[in-house]
């Protein structure tokens, strides 16, 4: 069973930057799209980025758009997120999922958030 991981969460600055990983060490990742999502306090999840199984098409929240990249490393079994300029309304818990390369689109997951695994979190602070 896919088991994700999140990982490089932390507090960082106004205007910084951070990368985040989701890796599973066991199954391979490059059949599944792979999405970030993310849930403040009192807030719904938002779909933040989503990345196909092929990494040819990406889908990014217009809240991240420009900011934000994710991309995927099947070699590393990794898919990552790099934020940069990062503000505080970005403090959230982050989460990665994982859906079927059969199963709708990058879009899709992102909009929807219907995966079948989700990992547990990591925690991404922005303040001064």
């Amino acid at each position: 069973q896919v088991q994700l991981v999140e990982s490089g969460g932390g507090l960082v600055q106004p205007g910084g930057s951070l990368r985040l990983s989701c890796a599973d060490s066991e199954f391979t990742l490059e059949n599944y799209k792979i999405g970030w999502f993310r849930q403040a306090p009192g807030k719904e999840r938002e779909g933040v980025s989503c990345i196909s199984a092929s990494g040819g098409s990406v889908y990014y929240a217009d809240s991240v758009q420009g900011r934000f990249a994710i991309s995927r490393d099947d070699a590393k079994n990794t898919v990552y997120l790099e934020m940069y300029m990062l503000e505080p309304e970005d403090t959230a818990v982050y989460y990665c999922a994982a859906v079927s390369r059969n199963i709708g689109s990058a879009q899709s997951l992102c909009v929807t958030g219907r995966a079948t695994y989700w990992g547990h979190g990591t925690q991404v602070t922005v303040s001064s």
